[in-house]
C-alpha cells in the first residue's frame, strides 16, 4: 500500500497514477492501438511532429511524455501560457546542439499550444521543418480556428476523445489500487461521482484525492457526496468553439422537431453560462428558417417569450424559454420562404438593370407624370376582392413570371397554396377580361 499523505510521498494522485507505458494509456485506443497513427509511428520508432486535442483530463500530455520516452527521443515540456520567447529560444539552442552534438531529437511539447501568438507559431516552422525539434502540442480549442495555417500544414493533428464512464470507472479502480483502500462511497455514490468528472479523468482523480482524505469509516450516500464535494460547472466556453456547437446542436433539434434534445441542449447552455438571448436569438432564426410560413405564430410565440424574459428575469423566465422551444420545435417546418428569398436574390443579382414596369412608379413631378410614370396604375382596393391583377414584374420577366415561394403542403402553408392559387386564378381572369 502507498499512501499519499506520508511525508516520503508527497505526489498528487494524478501524478502517481500517471500511465509509464503507452499501453496503459485508457480511452485513446484510436491513436495509440496498432492501427493508430501514434501507435504505428512509436512501432516504427520514427516520430513527426502532431498536434493532441482534446477535451481536459484525456491523456494529452501524458501521451506526449510516452511517445518520447518510449521512442529514446529528448523531452522538454513548455506551457504557452507560461513560457515566452526567451525559453523557447533556450529550447531550440539546446535541441540544436543535442541533435548536432549526439545526433538526437528533441521532442518539444507545448502545452496550450493555441495561446502562442502567430508570430511565435510562425517562429516554430523553420525549426519543425529543419527537424531541430518534433513539435507535439496541445490544444482544446478547434486547431483550424486557433493555429496558422503553416504550422498546420506541417503537424498532423489527432483527436482525443473525452473519457467515457467505463474508461472513468477504470480510473477510479487504479486510484484504490494504488491507495490501498476502497472510495467511501455507495454503489449509487459512486455512480453519480463518474458522472460528476464529465469525461475528466484529471478532476476525476482530483475529487477521489479528496473523498480519500476523509475520516476513516466515512461511508456517503448520493446525497453525502453532493454535500462533501463541490459539483463543478459543466466545460463550455462561450467565446470559443463550444458555444458555437451547442448552438448548432441546439437549432438542428429544432429543425428537426425533437422537442425533448432541444430542450437537453438549451439547458446545457444555460448551465455553462450562456446569456439567455443567445438562446432566444436562435429560437427567432429557427422560427423563420425552418418553421416559416407553416406555421407563422412560432415568430409571435418567440418574440412574445423573449420580451417577457427580459420583463421578469431568472428563474420564472425558463418557463417563457421553455414554451418558446417547445412552440418552435412541435411546430410544422417549412424552409419555402427562405428558399424562394435565395433564389429571388440570385435573379436579382442577374437581372439587376432590368427597368420596372412604368405604371408601377410614382409620379410626384410635371415631367415624370409627362415620362408616363404612373400611367395605368390600378389602384387594387378599386377592384374586385382588392386585386387588379396587374404585373409588377419587369417586361422582360412578365412573359414567364418566376415562382420563387412555394409552399409546401404543411400546416398552414396549406391555406397559403389555396390564396396562392385563388390570386392566380384571378390574373388570370384579369388578362382574359383585357384581351376581350
Amino acid at each position: 500500500m502507498q499512501s499519499l499523505f506520508d511525508d516520503a510521498a508527497p505526489r498528487p494522485l494524478a501524478e502517481a497514477l500517471r500511465p509509464q507505458r503507452l499501453a496503459d494509456v485508457i480511452g485513446q485506443d484510436h491513436l495509440l492501438g496498432p492501427n493508430g497513427p501514434i501507435g504505428r509511428m512509436v512501432a516504427a520508432g520514427r516520430v513527426s511532429s502532431f498536434i493532441l486535442w482534446g477535451p481536459p483530463g484525456v491523456g494529452k500530455t501524458t501521451i506526449a511524455r510516452l511517445v518520447a520516452k518510449e521512442v529514446g527521443l529528448d523531452f522538454v515540456q513548455l506551457s504557452a501560457v507560461l513560457s515566452g520567447v526567451a525559453d523557447l529560444r533556450k529550447v531550440i539552442a539546446d535541441a540544436k546542439a543535442l541533435r548536432l552534438g549526439a545526433g538526437r531529437q528533441t521532442v518539444m511539447f507545448v502545452d496550450e499550444l493555441h495561446r502562442f501568438n502567430r508570430n511565435v507559431q510562425d517562429a516554430l516552422l523553420p525549426h519543425v521543418e529543419d527537424g531541430t525539434v518534433i513539435l507535439i502540442g496541445a490544444t482544446t480549442e478547434n486547431p483550424s480556428f486557433s493555429m496558422v495555417a503553416a504550422l498546420l500544414s506541417r503537424a498532423k493533428v489527432y483527436t482525443l476523445r473525452r473519457f467515457e464512464k467505463p474508461d472513468l470507472a477504470i480510473l477510479a479502480q487504479r486510484a484504490e489500487e494504488f491507495v490501498g483502500k476502497k472510495l467511501p462511497v455507495t454503489d449509487e455514490a459512486r455512480d453519480a461521482m463518474l458522472d460528476m468528472a464529465d469525461g475528466d479523468g484529471r478532476y476525476l482523480i482530483g475529487l477521489c484525492e479528496e473523498l480519500f482524505a476523509l475520516p476513516e469509516g466515512t461511508q456517503l450516500d448520493v446525497a453525502g457526496l453532493a454535500e462533501t464535494v463541490q459539483k463543478r460547472a459543466p466545460v463550455y466556453d462561450k467565446g470559443q468553439e463550444e458555444h458555437y456547437n451547442l448552438l448548432s446542436c441546439f437549432h438542428k433539434s429544432l429543425r428537426g422537431s425533437d422537442v425533448q434534445a432541444a430542450m437537453y441542449w438549451a439547458q446545457r447552455m444555460l448551465v455553462g453560462g450562456e446569456h439567455p438571448d443567445t438562446i432566444f436569438r436562435r429560437l427567432a432564426c429557427a422560427a423563420s428558417e425552418d418553421v416559416g410560413m407553416a406555421d407563422p405564430q412560432a415568430m409571435v410565440q418567440v418574440i412574445t417569450a423573449w420580451i417577457a424574459f427580459d420583463r421578469t428575469g431568472l428563474p420564472e423566465g425558463e418557463l417563457f424559454m421553455a414554451q418558446a422551444i417547445a412552440y418552435v420545435a412541435t411546430a410544422p417546418k417549412s424552409n419555402a420562404a427562405h428558399v424562394g428569398f435565395a433564389a429571388a436574390k440570385q435573379l436579382a443579382m442577374q437581372t439587376g438593370s432590368l427597368a420596372p414596369p412604368m405604371h408601377i412608379l410614382n409620379a410626384p413631378t410635371k415631367l415624370m407624370k409627362e415620362l408616363g410614370y404612373n400611367k395605368g396604375y390600378r389602384y387594387d382596393h378599386d377592384w374586385p376582392d382588392a386585386f387588379s391583377g396587374q404585373e409588377f414584374f419587369p417586361d422582360e420577366l412578365a412573359a414567364h413570371r418566376p415562382e420563387f415561394y412555394k409552399p409546401n403542403e404543411r400546416g398552414f402553408e396549406r391555406e397559403v397554396i389555396k390564396r396562392l392559387d385563388f390570386w392566380a386564378s384571378r390574373r388570370e381572369q384579369r388578362k382574359e377580361d383585357e384581351r376581350e
